[in-house]
């Protein structure tokens, strides 16, 4: 068949979500990862994972197929095998220790979309299999796989692909040592010059770890400056990267950046540039004074917006040294009537509260002109007022309490429950005789401690860089987290392969195994062919197509001299680079994990008529199924018949023929008048329930025709079957192998109703809510595995390839 036709085929299986078609897809994708195309190969990689979602149960096979896959040396396959091993095994490392060396040096010549996923796994592996290459400081020895990734990777560094420099930054930044982690910065940088949705995860990334090193970006600075064509959301994002760089050395030159975006007609930015200047001041106390003169002066803007972050950001820093800004609340105290965003305005009353005794003639009148505006204020704002009346009772009862219980009777019968449940408990703590009454000053007076302003970025650390969830800084579904570094480095030797005899390779000649999609040997031929033509793009199929092409030799030993020059030199160099020829998957190994029973668990007494004595000429015939072994064949059910003579004659010579299915009675049986007799006949229903007919002779004189129709528990055999072995085969027998059906009652009795309609027994121990029964055909001995579960749901599953 050709390549693209079993590609085409192999991507077509994955598009039907169905269950009941999971093997069929399991053989597709076994034969597909022996395909000589890499082409197909990856094909069948990227259906795993589609497979694995369908129907988990079958991820032991699965891990088998991709351990053969991670071994391919074709770089158009690892990428794909990486991905499926990631999306169905992620915690059998095992399977990457030896090829982890492999994935390394094939890493540079990996597609791109394979780098990726390459590079995050060995990410995981290395936290997870060396220690930390920065415990040891500057003298510490670094594993030799650790320099191998770190080495195979930093080429990548120039990648056109922005996702593949993103995927190499995040190793150095948790893998590499601390004198290395440098090396990505410039690459970072150069990605700033890409689209906008690139630019936005680079700075979310560089803005994050700028937090921890903002060491690594200072020098470049500039490249970080806002541009009047940049959208808002990349100006957020490069200002919170120069508020994370400033530092005492640059901060004149990031606040004259700062100074020019406050002026900017985007309010968004102004507004996080006022919070940036704060968070400059609170950090480098050198320019506090600077940064909080300055953001006075924006005070009188006549931006409404700028003013009211300015005094939100002037309330925080007030609170460091607010007996040294007295003038500053009282100016912000005069604006208070001019400023009408509830934000601002709530931050200025809770300056006069906090700080009403460095302003005691201020405080009072700006309780009065509040109240006057009370019922029309904001709920921010009215909480903040009523605040401010309580801790001027406190301080000030002479000038405030009648103010104080005129704003408490106002917001006694406001329309917001949470201003009324305020006020209550207000009123109570201040104005009230309990004994909580008497230590109100120390619960509305006391020192609070100043705010620290700091990065929204300092919490999206602990999520690994170029993730999902640290992009949205919130755990994204499937995050996984990235492994701490050991302590003890784990064995080195898990990693060492050995290289097979150059012999061994190049003269183990492969038999081609049977194609999954035809079984003509014209399509093989074609494959082969095929195949041939595709020998000089993959390495991994090198050893393979020489092997396959010594055995057409033999086969056809009129090949022309320059074909078999052609063979010798193939063989030459698959000596020298000692390729090793891949050998075609190979099914789990079945072992007999079970044993015929060596007598039925229950046999059945009932006797069903075969031939009525009417339709016989006197003669009846009655039969039951025995369920001892045939003594004619193991395939052969055996069937009792019971004839009796109702006649009033002798009825001599009394035989079945024998034929291709039934092994009667030869020889001739005779029956005097009202006599009967046993005997035992063996039948193959070659499993199936189609009724077999008998000839039943009576002499030469007549003979007579009846029909037999088994059930279908009749043309089993019991085994013998441990309850392990009873769902490991259960688990190869799912999709159209497997039938189940509710129950809308179930008797107490299961075992009894079980063994009555089918020859099977019971799997030890039993469990009495979920049941096993095991048989087997009695042509094919194929399993039958019969389970019955109980309980509200009751339901009974058959699994069967039958």
């Amino acid at each position: 068949m050709p390549k693209n036709s079993r590609i085409w085929r192999s991507c077509l299986y994955q598009l039907f979500r169905v269950p009941v078609i999971v093997p069929i897809m399991m053989l597709a994708i076994k034969d597909a990862v022996s395909d000589m195309s890499p082409y197909v190969r990856k094909t069948a990689a990227h259906a795993i994972p589609k497979l694995h979602s369908l129907d988990s149960e079958q991820k032991e096979q699965l891990m088998e197929v991709i351990d053969k896959l991670l071994a391919d040396r074709t770089t158009l396959v690892v990428g794909s095998a990486v991905m499926a091993f990631e999306e169905v095994c992620p915690e059998r490392i095992d399977l990457i220790h030896k090829n982890y060396r492999k994935l390394c040096n094939l890493l540079v010549d990996v597609e791109e979309w394979g780098q990726v996923e390459i590079i995050l796994m060995l990410t995981r592996y290395a936290r997870s299999q060396f220690v930390d290459p920065r415990g040891g400081g500057q003298d510490a020895v670094i594993d030799p796989d650790l320099r191998l990734l770190l080495r195979n990777c930093k080429p990548l560094l120039q990648s056109r692909n922005s996702a593949v420099v993103v995927a190499v930054a995040q190793l150095y930044y948790h893998v590499a040592p601390r004198s290395e982690v440098q090396l990505m910065v410039k690459s970072l940088i150069r990605l700033l010059r890409s689209h906008r949705e690139i630019q936005s995860l680079v700075l979310s990334n560089i803005a994050t770890v700028s937090t921890r090193q903002p060491g690594l970006f200072e020098l470049y600075l500039k490249s970080f400056f806002v541009r009047s064509s940049d959208p808002t959301h990349i100006k957020l994002l490069k200002l919170e990267v120069l508020t994370n760089l400033a530092t005492e050395a640059n901060v004149p030159i990031v606040l004259r950046e700062f100074q020019t975006y406050v002026g900017s007609s985007d309010m968004e930015l102004v507004a996080a540039t006022i919070h940036s200047i704060g968070r400059c001041a609170s950090r480098i106390r050198e320019v506090a004074d600077t940064c909080l003169n300055g953001l006075v002066s924006l005070l009188s803007n006549h931006n409404e917006t700028v003013v009211a972050e300015s005094v939100v950001v002037i309330k925080k820093l007030l609170q460091t040294q607010p007996t040294q800004r007295t003038d500053i609340i009282s100016h912000m105290a005069r604006l208070l009537d001019g400023i009408t965003v509830p934000m601002a305005r709530a931050s200025i009353l809770w300056l006069l509260g906090e700080y009403a005794h460095h302003v005691p003639k201020i405080a009072p009148d700006v309780l009065r002109k509040v109240a006057k505006t009370f019922v029309n204020e904001e709920d921010i704002v009215k909480l903040q007022a009523l605040n401010l009346a309580s801790k001027l009772y406190l301080t000030n009862p002479k000038q405030t309490k009648l103010i104080a219980q005129y704003v408490f009777s106002l917001a006694k019968y406001d329309t917001n429950y949470d201003i009324r449940d305020r006020v209550r408990f207000l009123r109570q703590l201040v104005m009230g005789d309990s004994i909580i009454s008497k230590h109100s000053t120390k619960f509305l007076l006391t020192s609070k401690p100043a705010p620290i302003l700091q990065s929204k970025f300092e919490s999206r650390d602990q999520y690994q860089m170029g993730s999902l969830s640290q992009f949205i800084n919130a755990r994204a579904n499937e995050y996984k987290e990235l492994p701490e570094f050991p302590e003890v480095a784990p064995d080195t030797s898990v990693r060492n392969v050995e290289a097979p005899s150059a012999w061994q390779d190049t003269h183990s000649i492969k038999k081609k195994p049977k194609s999954f999609y035809s079984s003509s040997p014209e399509s093989s031929e074609e494959s082969s062919e095929s195949s041939e033509e595709e020998s000089s793009g993959s390495e991994s199929s090198t050893s393979d197509e020489s092997s396959l092409s010594t055995e057409e030799s033999d086969k056809e030993p009129q090949r022309s001299k320059k074909e078999e020059l052609l063979l010798e030199l193939d063989d030459l160099i698959t000596v020298c680079g000692h390729t090793q020829a891949s050998a075609p998957l190979q099914p789990m190994s079945q072992t007999t994990s079970f044993q015929t029973a060596t007598a039925p668990a229950f046999v059945p007494v009932e006797r069903k008529e075969l031939l009525n004595k009417v339709s016989g000429n006197g003669l009846s015939l009655h039969y039951r199924y025995s369920r001892t072994p045939s003594t004619f064949s193991p395939s052969f059910t055996s069937v009792e018949l019971t004839l009796c003579n109702h006649s009033s004659e002798e009825l001599s010579d009394i035989h079945i023929p024998d034929t291709g299915s039934v092994k009667g009675v030869p020889r001739g049986i005779s029956l005097a008048s009202g006599a009967s007799s046993t005997t035992t006949i063996g039948i193959d229903f070659r499993e199936s329930t189609q009724p077999v007919t008998l000839e039943v002779c009576v002499g030469d004189k007549s003979s007579h025709f009846a029909t037999i129709k088994p059930p279908v528990g009749e043309i089993l055999r019991p085994i013998i079957i441990s309850a392990a072995a009873f769902a490991e085969h259960k688990s190869q027998l799912r999709g159209m192998n497997e039938h189940s059906c509710e129950l809308s009652s179930v008797t107490d009795r299961v075992t009894e109703a079980v063994y009555r309609v089918a020859n099977v027994l019971a799997v030890k121990p039993q469990d009495p809510k979920v049941q096993q029964y095991a048989g087997q055909t009695l042509s094919t001995g194929c399993l039958v595995l019969v389970t019955v579960t109980t309980g509200d749901k009751a339901s009974v599953t058959v699994n069967c390839d039958k």
